[in-house]
């Protein structure tokens, strides 16, 4: 394995994360998809064996039992010096709990504690906040994130999923009044969703901010011929979000999973591994995070950073892309409301 430094900083990470929403005990999670314990930890031994170092989650994945699951995983395969963990703070995470969720200081120092407990661990590397959060002034946000820095229970700050403009505002705070700045950013990205091309994936390379991929192959549209791309037991939970990001766009985004196909059979390789390979080719994308539920998903994973694209290859790739909403531009509320409503588990992603 070749580790690259996570941004600007000097912390050494594996070019690919594996991300643990995949895990969670199915009575407190995704029922169809979630991987149980007994699952879960022969993919994390499985990958910690292949090098791989950067694990990732979030206290509402299964509402904690995913950092459960990955906590007593690497306490038991890995020393926890040699690991990367890092969880996310935002969401609800107890009905009926009016401080449960958001990012407030109570809610943010409350659930960094919790997160740990259930991680089994002293301090997170990286710390996130999983969605922006319009209901508390920003700078209350980011001083409290400081203050979980300083008092050594994470180790770096990182930020998921919002406007370009707002993470700007966020790095401009702490910048004037010299608190902890957030290092990476993890966004969705992926051939079929390149609209942080714009101005996010800019604004990162630019202020040396790394990212971390979401949905790296498109809810495995990306891995797959489209007419097998919902055969997955994710699909009967996922299919209304799934058509909300692509359905638009379906005839554009066929003639690009063709494309990777073609790539794919010229190179001898998976259509994953051409997907991850691309990703590989923006010096900005740290990692893309791999929600695998195979040994077989982290073998092309690792496998991926030993292609090589040309840039021919890209341009083929690239070139049937048309621009499309992302689910953030959703700019009517009731329009959102209506589309939480049709997708199960909505809050979880």
């Amino acid at each position: 394995m070749r580790y690259i430094k996570l941004g600007r900083t000097g912390l050494d990470v594996s070019p690919v994360a594996i991300g643990a929403m995949t895990y969670g005990e199915p009575d407190r999670g995704h029922p169809v998809w979630s991987l149980d314990e007994e699952a879960a930890r022969p993919l994390v031994k499985h990958a910690l064996e292949a090098g791989i170092n950067f694990f990732d989650t979030a206290n509402l994945y299964s509402y904690g039992s995913s950092e459960e699951i990955l906590g007593r995983a690497l306490r038991d395969f890995a020393n926890r010096d040699d690991v990367v963990i890092t969880t996310k703070v935002r969401h609800a995470m107890r009905p009926g709990s009016p401080n449960s969720g958001g990012l407030s200081r109570k809610a943010i120092m409350t659930e960094i504690d919790h997160s740990l407990r259930r991680l089994g661990t002293d301090y997170v590397d990286v710390y996130m906040i999983h969605r922006f959060d319009n209901d508390t002034p920003l700078e209350e946000t980011l001083e409290a994130l400081d203050d979980v820095v300083r008092a050594g229970k994470a180790r770096y700050l990182g930020a998921s999923s919002m406007y370009a403009w707002q993470f700007a505002k966020a790095l401009h705070l702490q910048e004037r009044n010299g608190w902890a700045r957030f290092v990476t950013m993890q966004d969705h990205y992926n051939l079929l969703a390149r609209e942080e091309e714009r101005e996010m994936l800019p604004l990162c390379a630019d202020e040396g901010v790394a990212t971390m991929i979401w949905s790296p192959l498109a809810r495995g549209r990306l891995a797959r011929p489209l007419d097998q791309a919902n055969a997955g037991e994710r699909a009967v939970t996922d299919g209304a979000y799934a058509d909300l990001l692509y359905k638009a766009t379906a005839d554009s985004d066929r003639a690009v999973i063709d494309e990777v196909g073609a790539v794919a059979e010229a190179h001898g390789v998976s259509r994953a591994q051409v997907a991850l390979a691309w990703l590989r080719r923006n010096p900005v994308v740290a990692a893309p995070v791999v929600g695998a539920r195979t040994m077989r998903q982290i073998d092309d994973a690792v496998a991926s950073l030993d292609l090589d694209l040309t840039d021919e290859q890209a341009r083929r790739l690239e070139a049937p892309y048309t621009p499309r909403h992302d689910f953030q531009g959703v700019s009517d509320a009731r329009e959102l409301e209506r589309i939480k409503a049709r997708i199960p588990g909505y809050d979880n992603i």
